[in-house]
């Protein structure tokens, strides 16, 4: 059983999912970018009280799922997503999908997924991949990230569906219900809905941890992490860091490319010159945070460790955090045709 189905490579998993899973059900518009923008995908938070592989808890994305999710509702495109408390039973509704020719998106950990470099796999189960048949004992797969389609078998794919850990996926699985052509003028009104639900996300949400406070909140703690964790320590926080920057969904760096990318494709739905300009500061932070990476990178495995160094680091972020505040501002400044 092999359902009609065209694999897609993408930049980041779940932006994969969504336009690969909305391109099969009729969007033709969809691009990775526009699915990233109007599903507001761009975020940041520091939870220093959470750990996750033995460092501080640090996201560049919104909520798995979301993205997904908000683009879907904002296009007016019914979703089904469930979880499973028994794996068997998540094998029988993925079965009943494939069977009704519908490719499910699914939520897995990336530990045990026996395609992936064993340098990429660790305990992080906010991966996304679509399942779109199966042969023999073998479920085909499509991954956004890979640049081919390829397989797990029954039992491999349960193994990831039902990871422990953070995020833990409980089988999870989700779909557009139906097949429905999008128009232009439902682009716009979703291009719109993105930009100031993302404005909120990064400006205006109360603490320190989220948005641009908590990219500040973040570099102010790391010039401390030298003395106060010791360099082994503080060298292994900033590979957390790095791991959840540029190893998984693009990250710190590759998002903002990704948002300049959105801008300039919503100028061709809104022609309004604000946005060319904006893309550009955040083509300026994104080139930042893969210098932050290098940086990062260098403490960690020893080649550079004083406090200068990581004062250097935290430089780096204040400068994005910096340019990304100006960018929001001016996002929100913009008048939206009506």
């Amino acid at each position: 059983m092999k359902l009609d189905f065209k694999h897609t490579q993408a930049a980041h998993c779940e932006n994969g999912v969504t336009t690969s899973l909305l391109r099969h059900h009729g969007v033709s518009q969809i691009t990775e970018p526009l699915a990233f923008g109007i599903g507001s995908g761009l975020f940041f938070i520091y939870i220093p009280f959470m750990k996750i592989n033995n460092g501080p808890a640090i996201a560049f994305r919104t909520q798995p799922g979301l993205i997904f999710n908000r683009t879907c509702k904002a296009l007016d495109i019914p979703v089904a997503r469930k979880k499973f408390r028994s794996k068997e039973e998540a094998e029988k509704i993925l079965m009943e999908c494939l069977a009704a020719g519908q490719p499910v998106g699914c939520q897995v950990g990336v530990y045990f997924l026996t395609y992936f470099p064993k340098e990429y796999r660790f305990h992080f189960n906010a991966h996304n991949i679509i399942v779109f048949g199966k042969e023999d004992d073998n479920f085909l797969i499509s991954d956004p990230v890979m640049e081919m389609a390829t397989s797990l078998s029954s039992y491999e794919l349960e193994r990831v569906r039902f990871a422990k850990g953070a995020f833990a996926p409980r089988g999870q699985l989700y779909y557009p219900k139906e097949k429905r052509e999008v128009t232009n003028e439902q682009i716009k009104k979703a291009i719109k809905t993105g930009v100031n639900r993302n404005i909120n996300l990064m400006l205006r949400i109360p603490g320190p941890i989220a948005g641009i406070r908590g990219i500040r909140f973040m570099a102010n703690k790391i010039s401390q992490w030298r003395d106060k964790l010791g360099p082994k320590k503080a060298g292994s926080y900033l590979a957390q860091l790095v791991r959840m920057q540029e190893e998984i969904g693009t990250g710190g760096g590759g998002f903002r490319f990704i948002y300049a990318a959105f801008l300039q494709e919503a100028y061709a739905y809104l022609p309004i010159t604000e946005l060319i300009d904006i893309s550009k500061q955040f083509t300026k932070s994104g080139d930042i945070w893969r210098s932050a990476a290098v940086q990062a990178a260098g403490i960690y495995k020893g080649r550079i460790g004083s406090q200068a160094d990581f004062d250097v680091m935290s430089d780096y972020l204040r400068a994005s955090a910096d340019i990304e505040k100006q960018a929001f501002q001016a996002l929100s400044k913009i008048k939206w045709p009506a």
